[in-house]
């Protein structure tokens, strides 16, 4: 690194900013315009992602419980019915033995999306606290609960191929339920906050932090 960019420890400091959507740099001067690339609005910082991540956490949190509670699909064979719960599939699958499927559903039902929960609570209070350690380990975090999203759809897709197949009347059917619906929310909303919290916040709070120790430093 040459002495002329040495200096500058974010785009920001350049006179840069990032498009969202392509990445691509443009100078500073271009923030509210649109980009040459893609065409997508420019922003320092993605507006109010602290407050969308905030409401689409919450209200994935409020989905959970239903999500787990409610029966995600009704069964029914030879005119009777037997309604499932995530946690009682994973029970019926241990008390059969299959104790690997059992394990699996209880990871992408129940495992996957708390710690996406938790994982992203935990970056959010550290912005809002100003936590500044560990800020690897926080975007390590951060790339896990984004990439791990999509398997937390496993449920939703069992059901919706066990609908599709098993039509048979009274003699076996299979009918989806809340449950279900409520755990595909948690899914999205817990999608849709990593799509929208905006991990530059972590950095700037950090660079922040560490500016503010360099002041009190150079007072002594």
């Amino acid at each position: 690194m040459d002495n002329s960019t040495a200096r500058y420890r974010s785009a920001i400091d350049a006179g840069l900013l990032t498009c969202h959507d392509c990445h691509a740099l443009w100078p500073l001067t271009m923030e509210s315009e649109h980009c040459r690339r893609c065409g997508a609005e420019l922003h320092v910082r993605k507006p109010n992602a602290m407050i969308r991540t905030w409401a689409l956490i919450l209200t994935a949190t409020f989905l959970l419980l239903p999500a787990n509670l409610l029966p995600i699909m009704l069964i029914t064979s030879l005119g009777h019915q037997q309604p499932a719960t995530i946690i009682g599939g994973v029970i019926e699958l241990g008390s059969h033995g299959m104790y690997g499927i059992a394990f699996i559903v209880l990871a992408a039902s129940v495992l996957i999306p708390l710690g996406k929960l938790l994982g992203l609570l935990i970056m959010l209070a550290a912005l809002q606290l100003g936590w500044t350690t560990n800020m690897q380990q926080k975007m390590a975090m951060f790339r896990l609960v984004h990439w791990i999203g999509r398997w937390s759809m496993l449920d939703i897709f069992v059901v919706a191929v066990l609908v599709a197949l098993v039509q048979l009347g009274n003699i076996a059917q299979i009918s989806g339920q809340p449950g279900a619906t409520a755990f595909a929310g948690v899914v999205i909303c817990t999608m849709l906050a990593a799509n929208s919290f905006d991990t530059r916040l972590i950095w700037d709070r950090h660079m922040t932090q560490d500016t503010h120790t360099d002041e009190q430093r150079a007072d002594t």
